[in-house]
């Protein structure tokens, strides 16, 4: 049976008998032979369109097929940053739209996603910087975006203790997005999955698709671990992973696999109260709700399936940290970890159909994937339910690489170890 409605009753009524009553926020479905739809990858994106395609768009017979376990992919292995504060008209719909969703999450799915508003400000240190965050700020701001322009003065009074004395690159400023901020990943994974349960969704986790059976051009269905499962429609939604699953249905798609790494240190009383991230170098920080400093930079640049990373990336991310406040060096690093980012040839993602009818392609992240979490999900579910775009999401189609209607956000060609 679908657990129950969360609720102060709920919870008064647990703590008054020890806690003894919860049920298991979602069931250990076994793999039926058919579905309507099945979602390949039981991620964030995986879950979330799962989630909407039964809410919103009434499908009832759902699976969501995750290879491990239901948050041990990317969704658990990011920065928990969210933001709207994106320069080009494909992208600042869509991630707006994203951040709406985000801050009615909680009361949506009826879980404790712990969304915080705190902030994000990027940082300039110099007039060219300047002139970028004043475009990238009106643009926001005619789209309906919240942005703000800080000069040295106030990012001082915001942050005292980052380093505007003896910097080797002076603080000028900042642009403050004060609606973007921080979302518990663990969360968003578990609340995803336990509301698109309540639905009727089946998560079948431990079950790996080996295969995408086609007949006549036509997806059929999935070979898997557990069986083979036939399904009307199939989505997949498999972030590091698409390019292997996507050929499995003689697709090549213009995506490069590489390795995102993200640090967290040991927990220290609150002084970060925004996600900050150095214009110097790539470098970004806030701080958890346990007191350890979370923060990331680069991708490691070279091709790989592994979670993991290498030395010379920890220490050019260190190296931005202690430029932008050398006060962190003395702090203890707690743990590393590393995930898959399926990188496209621009920058941004891809929601479209495939030229194999009847299956569905979510994928080309970069390093937008969990912040664009919700919105990707309904996106895609709107897809696979309506056979259209949804209108945020018109731009991401899967042909714009070979019609030169790229969305290069940062401006860095057909490189996406750059992006």
């Amino acid at each position: 049976m679908p657990s129950e409605r969360y609720s102060l009753f709920s919870l008064l009524r647990e703590t008054l008998r020890g806690h003894t009553g919860w049920k298991p926020a979602w069931r250990k479905a076994a793999p039926q032979s058919a579905y309507d739809v099945v979602i390949v990858g039981g991620g964030g994106h995986g879950l979330a369109t799962a989630y909407y395609l039964a809410r919103h768009y009434g499908v009832r017979r759902i699976a969501v097929l995750e290879k491990s376990w239901i948050g041990g992919g990317n969704v658990g292995r990011n920065t928990t940053i969210v933001r709207s504060n994106y320069l080009l008209p494909g992208n600042t719909p869509f991630y707006e739209f994203a951040m709406k969703l985000w801050e009615g999450l909680e009361q949506d799915i009826n879980y404790n996603a712990m969304v915080s508003q705190r902030g994000v400000l990027n940082l300039y240190h110099n007039d060219a910087q300047r002139n970028a965050y004043i475009r990238r700020g009106n643009a926001m701001r005619l789209n309906g975006v919240d942005a703000e322009l800080l000069d040295a003065a106030a990012v001082r009074r915001k942050l005292p203790f980052l380093n505007f004395d003896d910097a080797r690159f002076p603080i000028h400023g900042g642009l403050l997005q004060r609606r973007g901020g921080t979302v518990r990943h663990d969360a968003v994974a578990w609340g995803y999955a336990r509301a698109a349960d309540r639905l009727g969704v089946d998560i079948i986790e431990n079950c790996e698709v080996t295969g995408i059976n086609i007949n006549n051009g036509i997806a059929t269905g999935v070979e898997t671990t557990r069986g083979t499962i036939t399904a009307g429609k199939i989505g997949l939604a498999c972030a590091g992973n698409s390019s292997r699953v996507a050929a499995m249905a003689g697709l090549r798609l213009p995506i490069e696999s590489h390795v995102l790494q993200a640090f967290v240190t040991e927990g220290l009383k609150p002084f970060i109260d925004c996600v900050t991230t150095f214009g110097a170098g790539h470098f970004y920080i806030s701080q958890s709700d346990k007191g350890g400093l979370v923060f990331g930079g680069d991708i490691d640049g070279y091709n790989s399936y592994a979670q993991r990373g290498n030395l010379p990336v920890v220490e050019d991310v260190v190296e931005g940290g202690m430029a932008l406040m050398p006060h962190i060096g003395r702090v203890r690093l707690l743990r590393q970890w590393g995930g898959i980012m399926d990188m496209s040839m621009d920058g941004s993602p891809i929601i479209d159909r495939t030229p194999v009818d009847q299956l569905y392609l979510n994928a080309g992240w970069c390093y937008g994937g969990f912040k664009a979490t919700p919105a990707s999900g309904l996106c895609f579910a709107h897809l696979l339910a309506r056979d259209e775009p949804h209108s945020v999401a018109t731009a991401y189609r899967l042909d714009r690489f070979g019609m030169g209607a790229v969305i290069d956000e940062k401006g860095m060609g057909a490189q996406p170890n750059l992006h």
